[in-house]
């Protein structure tokens, strides 16, 4: 058996230690929000937060949970993701969607490190994050209006 925590909820898991964290959230904890896209860990759409650094949950096996605490998009409530969401809302960053729970956990480990990154800093963080749609440009924009808006607005 398994323990660890989701969303900051005791869970235990009995299965197959090799299959990875992203079935487990998706299939036994219906915790859809976070999305198969690649498989290999390339895409960035299965995105959730291992003890508070973003991973990939498509290759991230159950065997390197025990006592791990694990957040999904479903479970971001801190101030700093709260205004990562708005950001994303007031730019409409948005197209078509798949990638952006991803995009969002990404982002709010990013700011949660770092309070005023840089463009490089952003390109980096979010490498690895594939978007289809191409929203690039309002995504790096977003986290940087999340970085205003979160030290007081204005600059």
């Amino acid at each position: 058996m398994i323990k660890l925590k989701v969303n900051g909820k005791p869970r235990e898991y009995r299965g197959d230690p090799e299959q990875p964290l992203l079935w487990y959230l998706r299939e036994e904890l219906t915790l859809t929000g976070t999305k198969f896209g690649c498989g290999i860990g390339r895409c960035g759409a299965c995105t959730v937060h291992f003890n508070g650094t973003a991973v990939r949950s498509c290759s991230l096996p159950m065997s390197a949970m025990p006592g791990a605490s694990v957040q999904t998009i479903e479970g971001l409530a801190s101030p700093t993701a709260k205004q990562v969401q708005a950001s994303w809302q007031s730019l409409d960053v948005v197209q078509c969607g798949y990638c952006q729970s991803g995009q969002i956990m990404s982002a709010v480990a990013l700011l949660e490190q770092n309070d005023n990154p840089s463009n490089e800093h952003i390109d980096a963080a979010m490498d690895g994050n594939l978007c289809r749609c191409a929203t690039y440009h309002r995504i790096r924009s977003a986290i940087h209006d999340s970085a205003t808006q979160l030290q007081g607005g204005e600059k």
